[in-house]
């Protein structure tokens, strides 16, 4: 097949491959550039193991088209086809992905704005004129998100990037801890030695530091927003097990069981099943080997996810 010319290097070496949905079309990610992801854009990633076992994540940024995100899936079955089927297939969405996912980007995810529809590449040569601003959030998991380059997008609590090109910032809010502020480090010394390779020059400066010729001079900033940590424990207690049939091109959900704790003898291996923890964002689908194929499962998530009312964002896994 066409697409597969993409895939010949595809899992010959341990390590991580990013290619991005072009029109139809993949086209490779140069590596100084992975862990940057366009919002309005669709991705594929493999991820093999030393011994060649893979990892498959579709990733779908929130402004990304159905069509993106169609074409996405189709390249995923075709290189899934073409590693024999072994694969174990991801869905992720733009914030919200696994620990997987993040795990791979050791210094952080970095949301840009735009896409290919607005022109916008992956440059494979350094870029010295950016201007960006990244908000930095996370504990165990680092999302750096591009936001509007003004004041009125701070807060005293979280850490920011001011990206000049030539000149990157790290900026620390008054009230934020320790913890955020050596995680934004890492994210500003990846983009000067990855994206920059070495070229731009890294400032650290706390709240009240910063020169007004970045971004005129400062104005009253609010505070930062606390996690609700109680809320997420409380969510991730929660499951329902579901039945899956997609008989005569309808699908029909059955609830197997109401909550935890599921048992093996549950499932049989003819069947499809649905582990339902949208409270938390995360469906999980288990496939017996005389089941759905896996392109099919997957619709039948997506499905799912609607007829629950479950936010886009929702992981499938």
């Amino acid at each position: 097949m066409k697409h597969f010319q993409q895939f010949q290097t595809a899992g010959k070496e341990p390590g991580l491959q990013v290619w991005r949905v072009e029109k139809m079309d993949l086209k490779p990610v140069p590596k100084q550039h992975y862990g940057n992801f366009y919002n309005g854009d669709a991705y594929i990633l493999l991820y093999t193991t030393r011994g060649l076992s893979y990892n498959i994540h579709i990733w779908l940024g929130e402004e990304s088209t159905v069509d993106e995100q169609g074409g996405a899936a189709v390249f995923a079955t075709q290189l899934d086809n073409f590693l024999g089927g072994s694969p174990v297939q991801f869905r992720e969405v733009q914030g919200n992905e696994s620990l997987t996912f993040s795990g791979y980007f050791k210094s952080g995810i970095k949301y840009k704005k735009g896409g290919v529809a607005s022109g916008f590449q992956h440059a494979e040569t350094n870029e010295m004129n950016e201007k960006r601003l990244l908000h930095v959030k996370g504990r165990r998991v680092i999302k750096a998100t591009e936001v509007d380059l003004s004041w009125s997008s701070f807060n005293k609590g979280d850490c920011f990037i001011i990206d000049l090109g030539k000149d990157i910032y790290h900026w620390c809010g008054s009230d934020c801890n320790h913890f955020e502020r050596m995680k934004a480090s890492q994210v500003a010394i990846h983009i000067r030695d990855n994206e920059r390779r070495g070229r731009a020059k890294l400032h650290m400066i706390n709240e009240g530091e910063e020169p007004d010729a970045v971004l005129g001079p400062k104005p009253n900033i609010p505070a930062g927003e606390d996690d609700d940590e109680s809320t997420d424990r409380a969510n991730k207690s929660k499951g329902s097990l579901y039945l899956i049939s997609d008989a005569a091109g309808s699908m029909k959900t059955t609830l197997v069981a109401q909550s935890s704790p599921f048992k093996q003898e549950m499932l049989s291996p003819s069947e499809c099943y649905i582990l339902d923890n949208g409270a938390d964002k995360k469906i999980f689908v288990w496939k017996g080997t005389g089941a759905l194929n896996k392109q099919t499962a997957l619709k039948v998530a997506d499905h799912f996810i609607k007829q629950k009312n479950y936010p886009k964002n929702t992981q499938v896994l």
